[in-house]
């Protein structure tokens, strides 16, 4: 968008001097008259010829300018002889301008493990897990549209299956009106547990999503449905698309964590094999066509993918989100390791300016995944992040990412004096904050482990982070 310039007033008008010339008549004088008469007119030419150049005595000398408004041409004096040549007025383009902004906010895996749900029972029997983003719900909030992955199903008790952890995830409904009230708009629903609880269990989580009014991507209940959601925020239409891989070493069976899915239901979820990733592009690519024919003017993937709990991303992601910024996606948001990975900033081989934003992953969200349980007892697991990125609109049609910041959490688990249950609190460990301690209630050890998760995250997506707001700082500074 084209800087604002501050209006100048246009150059004042040069004051015009008309001279009478005097013709005369009669005899020719003398010589020496004649010479006199020269020498004296050409004193008065030089003396009026100076008295042109100067200023308007009402006019400070500081008024005069030599450059002309951008928004205005300087005013011809009406006074000024003419050429009899045409004139024509200088036009100024019409500024671009910005017209709208839609921030997303992206944050992990809502791993619901067993230990996790029994404190959220209560005294009437349901399920409330509000309280667990007590400090966090503000900056969800402040989206224009938040984010989060359902690592469970919501099968019911009433289906024969409990409500459980790992390694087949079942949680009480509660979890979705919960996450409402905290902010979130969409849950990803395309992962390697979303057929946990088998067929009944992966049709009626989408049916308590409807029910919730919840917004959700990456699996479905019809097959002509889309196979991805298109959204309008802030006047702004947004595509987005949501995959898993295919727990399978058979590209023909779609076995999200080993469980063959029905053929009815293989229809139903986005989903990829690492050894058909050719099929995969191509479905994408027309999946992105379709979405721009219905008005997407911008294009997100979260994509499950990657080695779990692995601090950096591998080759087979770096291949494919190479592939997918080669596409046309402009921001993708990974998820899967239960740890954080780097950040990056694509750039197109098809097409050199255009670049994508790359999360590959976001770590937990939520989950009991405590150090000590651990084998990887480095506290990475109880480490998450929300990934937020603002698209603009300008008058000419022009959208992009202008904007990308990341907010580092941290999970503090411990029993309440109140009531004897565990809480997780899920902490946005800003650095605004001058007080933690103070304000989301720690002790000496839990600030020193705070404190240690947020350098953690920013050891990882730092560097990668850096790069891109340098970039999109670059844009800004163009325009």
């Amino acid at each position: 968008m084209p800087p604002s310039h501050p209006h100048r007033p246009p150059p004042p008008r040069r004051r015009h001097h008309h001279h009478r010339h005097h013709h005369h008549g009669g005899r020719r004088g003398s010589p020496v008259i004649v010479i006199l008469v020269a020498i004296l007119l050409v004193v008065c030419a030089i003396a009026l010829k100076h008295r042109d150049k100067d200023p308007a005595p009402d006019k400070p000398d500081n008024t005069l300018s030599s450059s002309v408004s951008t928004t205005q041409a300087a005013p011809k004096p009406t006074d000024e002889p003419t050429t009899g040549e045409p004139t024509t007025q200088p036009t100024t383009e019409p500024a671009v301008r910005l017209e709208a902004t839609a921030t997303i906010a992206a944050t992990g895996d809502m791993l619901m493990h067993l230990p996790c749900i029994r404190p959220a029972q209560t005294a009437n029997g349901d399920y409330n897990f509000e309280h667990y983003f007590t400090y966090l719900q503000d900056y969800i909030a402040r989206a224009d549209y938040a984010v989060a992955n359902l690592e469970t199903t919501l099968c019911s008790e009433d289906n024969g299956y409990e409500y459980h952890g790992y390694p087949n995830f079942n949680c009480p409904d509660g979890i979705v009106p919960s996450l409402q009230n905290v902010g979130f708009d969409m849950l990803l629903t395309a992962n390697n547990h979303c057929y946990d609880t088998n067929s009944v269990g992966y049709h009626r989580t989408q049916q308590v999503l409807r029910e919730y009014g919840m917004d959700y991507t990456g699996s479905f209940s019809d097959p002509e449905q889309p196979k991805y959601l298109l959204k309008d925020i802030n006047g702004i239409r947004i595509g987005m698309l949501c995959y898993t891989y295919e727990d399978s070493s058979d590209p023909n069976v779609v076995a999200p964590n080993g469980r063959p899915m029905t053929d009815s239901d293989e229809v139903l979820i986005n989903a990829f094999n690492v050894q058909e990733l050719d099929t995969f592009y191509r479905t994408v690519d027309s999946q992105i066509e379709q979405m721009k024919v219905e008005g997407a003017e911008a294009v997100v993937m979260y994509i499950h993918w990657g080695a779990e709990y692995q601090l950096k991303q591998n080759a087979t992601q770096e291949a494919i989100a190479q592939k997918l910024c080669d596409l046309g996606v402009d921001v993708i948001v990974g998820g899967h390791p239960h740890v954080i990975q780097p950040m990056d900033l694509l750039t197109s081989t098809e097409n050199p300016e255009h670049k994508t934003l790359c999360l590959y992953s976001t770590g937990n969200a939520l989950s009991n995944q405590r150090r000590n349980l651990m084998r990887l007892d480095t506290g990475h697991t109880e480490d998450g992040i929300v990934f937020s990125f603002t698209f603009s609109k300008y008058s000419d049609g022009t959208v992009r990412v202008e904007a990308a910041e990341v907010l580092p959490t941290w999970i503090n688990l411990y029993t309440s004096n109140a009531t004897g249950k565990k809480v997780y609190d899920v902490l946005p460990l800003d650095m605004e904050i001058e007080d933690w301690k103070t304000q989301m209630n720690l002790s000496d050890s839990t600030l020193k482990e705070a404190h240690a998760s947020y350098e953690r995250t920013m050891a990882i997506v730092g560097e990668g982070l850096a790069e891109i707001q340098e970039y999109l700082n670059t844009l800004l500074e163009i325009e």
